[in-house]
């Protein structure tokens, strides 16, 4: 396919998604980026507007345009619409995507109706939103699952992502847990670390976590730790550039441990100081540190 050569610095990009996966943080992003931003431009209207970016200059030269499925049956035009655009506009379709879970997790954090649910519930607006998008999403260049995400680090992930095209970005969670409380559901790697000793049977250390220096120095006095961190190091530096280049957006790794407040928090402390020495940034979740 060819398209016009683009101009330096122009830059045209459109996002869509399920309701409730971040789009507005994902535009709000683009705004504080400097593109011209569109909210809910009517799908009729994106041809006229691409041929304006595309003899626009200054501001207007990067520009990024919403549309959703408050665009009702409008929708079903665009996946054809988006074929003809890419003829002759360098066009970036990005999807903003979330797990059933974490969409209807957030829908009653904040007690919205879903746009497309007056007479049905908020997970059968969702299953019937994302069938209805899932012939735009094959066509995206870009698709970011939002479901680990809070706000702050949607904002950095896509600024940069963005901001340097070259660099694709990942987030990492390093999540510690105690087994006995379950397994996260949304851990992409599970690492079973009951085979170390436990400082829960030495009196002195019971009641202190994997972060007191007293727990990480016994923890830590055994060979068998020393040798695992470097093992898991190494496979997570091999695995996760490998993920990235896939279009991975984010990875939860999580340790676990009987209760989820000694070896599993203690591990997942020192990981995340292992992925720092590569440039990999993590942030560390103790999901049952206070149980």
């Amino acid at each position: 396919m060819k398209h016009r050569a683009r101009q330096e610095g122009h830059h045209l990009v459109i996002l869509t998604g399920l309701s409730g996966s971040g789009k507005s943080t994902v535009l709000k992003a683009f705004e504080d980026m400097g593109f011209y931003c569109v909210d809910n431009l009517p799908v009729e209207l994106m041809p006229i507007f691409a041929e304006l970016h595309a003899a626009g200059e200054g501001d207007f030269a990067r520009a990024a345009l919403l549309v959703d499925a408050r665009e009702g049956a409008q929708l079903e035009k665009l996946p054809p619409l988006l074929r003809h655009l890419r003829k002759d506009h360098p066009v970036t379709l990005v999807y903003i995507d979330a797990s059933e879970d974490a969409l209807l997790r957030r829908y009653s954090e904040t007690r919205r109706p879903h746009p497309l649910g007056k007479d049905i519930s908020v997970r059968e607006s969702l299953q019937h939103e994302r069938a209805m998008m899932e012939p735009i999403r094959r066509l995206a260049d870009v698709v970011i699952d939002t479901s680990q995400f809070n706000v702050h680090e949607l904002r950095q992930f896509v600024t940069t992502r963005f901001k340097n095209p070259d660099k694709r970005p990942m987030l990492v969670s390093v999540v510690s847990f105690g087994y006995r409380y379950g397994v996260p559901t949304d851990a992409d790697l599970v690492f079973d670390v009951r085979f170390l000793p436990n400082p829960h049977f030495v009196p002195r250390l019971r009641r202190f976590s994997g972060k007191d220096p007293k727990v990480r120095r016994y923890i830590r006095s055994f060979p068998q730790t020393g040798e695992f961190l470097r093992r898991i190091e190494g496979l997570l530096t091999y695995l996760i550039p490998h993920y990235i280049r896939e279009g991975k957006s984010y990875l939860t790794i999580a340790f676990g441990c009987t209760g989820g407040k000694h070896r599993s928090v203690m591990l997942a402390e020192s990981m995340k100081k292992a992925l720092g020495k590569h440039a990999l940034s993590a942030k560390v979740i103790h999901r049952d540190i206070e149980k």
